[in-house]
């Protein structure tokens, strides 16, 4: 008698949610080297953020507390925001990101499983919207910054705000490679002379390329453990080397290469821990390739012509609004049935 195979080793939320975390570990050291080691409060204070506040609404909706905390979701949205955030933010935009997409973003939609959009990209469009100069100042990096900071100074700075004598928040802090960009461009300056600037590497951000090389070796590895498929990172990575590739020919004094797009901001962190995420995303393969296609394309498009030098995160909103329609029209062929 013949019996359908069914799978006995299906991996638990906690488990896969376990591995995203060890894959983003070196991100984190990357983050550590270059920029020192403020970011690693920043992720403190998210992830206790994160459990006290799931845990708040949980007893509040009268939810078991353990297993909800156990399956590590919510630690994976703090850890996600907290990379996303610039490496000194002060702990009060931390908490209050993370309180955001816990709260509002993830539990009052019903929780792990229900909710539409991404958690971490709800959390960081909300204070990208409410405290864009915070939000788009970065610290330069260790080897270019005129004062380095040593991990006891980026504390003092996190939770008070002030820096050693005679420093200046301006000594420490710069635009973004692509904020700095979009200005300069603004002001007719071509881009072979605006990349000169030392804040630039050789693809994209000084110290910057470092961070993401090691979110391609996180991503690898979660590919290698079939945490997640190729179909969203290549079609997301395609797509957005593909459209900047096409500006970039019309005009290369006016667009930049594709190599710096795939280089710059979150664009690896998108392909393999955002755009990733299983709830917000569709769930068909071929439905996995128009999403974030589409997010490639609308996080060009915004960095090139909004109003925030960043479109990652929403790109990915955008899209997730799409997604129910996108499930619906790629729904593949039932065996035995006509396509309608």
């Amino acid at each position: 008698m013949n019996r359908s195979p069914y799978i006995t080793d299906a991996p638990t939320v906690s488990a896969i949610m376990l591995k995203v975390l060890l894959a983003l570990v070196p991100g984190i050291i990357a983050y550590v080297w270059i920029y020192g080691g403020g970011i690693l409060v920043s992720i403190t204070l998210a992830t206790i953020t994160a459990l006290a506040a799931e845990a708040a609404l949980l007893k509040i909706r009268q939810r078991p507390i353990k297993p909800y905390l156990m399956d590590m979701s919510a630690v994976v949205t703090a850890w996600l925001l907290a990379l996303a955030l610039p490496p000194l933010a002060p702990w009060w935009l931390v908490v209050v990101g993370t309180f955001f997409a816990i709260v509002i973003a993830k539990q009052l939609y019903g929780g792990l499983g229900y909710n539409p959009f991404n958690p971490a990209m709800v959390g960081y469009a909300v204070l990208l919207i409410s405290f864009p100069l915070i939000m788009t100042k970065w610290p330069a990096p260790l080897l270019l910054a005129e004062h380095p900071l040593n991990f006891m100074d980026q504390l003092n700075y996190i939770f008070s705000g002030v820096l050693p004598t005679d420093i200046k928040v301006d000594a420490i802090t710069s635009a973004t490679p692509l904020d700095y960009l979009k200005t300069q461009l603004t002001l007719k300056h071509e881009v072979a002379s605006i990349i000169e600037s030392p804040i630039f590497g050789m693809y994209g951000a000084k110290g910057g390329e470092v961070i993401t090389g090691a979110y391609l070796l996180g991503g690898l590895y979660l590919l290698q453990q079939r945490i997640i498929s190729w179909h969203l990172p290549t079609a997301f990575l395609a797509a957005l080397a593909t459209i900047s590739l096409a500006f970039y020919a019309v005009n290369p004094t006016h667009f930049a290469n594709p190599l710096f797009h795939l280089m710059s901001g979150a664009s690896l962190l998108c392909a393999f821990f955002i755009i990733t995420d299983p709830v917000s995303g569709p769930t068909t393969p071929r439905g996995k390739l128009y999403f974030a296609a589409g997010v490639g394309v609308l996080t060009y498009l915004i960095r090139v012509y909004g109003g925030y030098p960043d479109g990652v995160a929403f790109a990915v909103l955008i899209m997730n609004m799409c997604v129910p329609l996108i499930d619906a029209h790629t729904q593949p062929r039932v065996f035995g049935h006509k396509k309608p």
